[in-house]
């Protein structure tokens, strides 16, 4: 686990109510356009975890405050919301939803998935991270076992990595560890763990091209 991502970890572990109370301001600014991001993202889950039957177990890494566990748990599959903040944990089980104190860099696994999501989380690994937690993932599964996940591209940044705060979008007051990723090489790492790419695309930001988007089976 890179100090990186440890010091991360501390600072959502002190502000994730004043997070959450960001996002609800940030939604609110625009609602209709909120929705229609919402709708996008949900018809996107249902898309991608399709392939699983009802009841198939689902873990949520990095859930917040639970929303979309909570609408992958509507589709008919047994999930399981985790975080890694007190606050985003009892956030999460006020939706009902199973919540596990749980960090993938540092904790192990218990039992297999079907499926796994893990939405905005990556953002916060080093290549190094980020190559544990496909390995991780991947052991994690069952065979077939589908793993959603998005970065942001390094395309659209002009470093590598930071620690930044962002004035206009989730503003905190303090900074994160934010780092970004090639294509190309993001997929070297996810082969070369034994992952099947079976659907990318990218989304978000003035040209469509902030996220890299994935959806990987075992």
């Amino acid at each position: 686990m890179s100090i990186e991502n440890k010091k991360t970890i501390e600072v959502y572990k002190k502000i994730a109510s004043k997070y959450l109370e960001n996002c609800k301001e940030h939604e609110a600014q625009d609602r209709e356009k909120a929705k229609k991001k919402k709708e996008k993202l949900q018809m996107f889950i249902r898309k991608s975890f399709s392939s699983l039957p009802k009841g198939s177990r689902i873990l949520e890494i990095g859930s917040a405050s639970g929303e979309n566990a909570k609408y992958i748990s509507s589709l008919g599959y047994k999930v399981t919301a985790s975080d890694i903040a007190d606050d985003f944990i009892k956030e999460s089980r006020l939706k009902g939803l199973e919540t596990i104190k749980f960090n993938i860099l540092e904790d192990m696994f218990y039992q297999k998935y079907s499926g796994i999501f893990c939405w905005r989380v990556f953002v916060h690994f080093t290549k190094e991270d980020a190559s544990a937690v496909l390995t991780k993932t991947y052991n994690a599964l069952e065979k077939d076992g589908i793993f959603i996940f998005n970065v942001i591209n390094r395309e659209t940044r002009k470093v590598e990595n930071e620690w930044v705060d962002f004035p206009k979008e989730y503003h905190l007051g303090i900074d994160r560890f934010y780092n970004y990723f090639y294509k190309e090489d993001l997929d070297r790492l996810i082969k070369q763990v034994g992952f099947r790419i079976i659907d990318f695309h990218k989304e978000g930001g003035d040209n469509d091209n902030k996220w890299l988007v994935y959806v990987l089976k075992k």
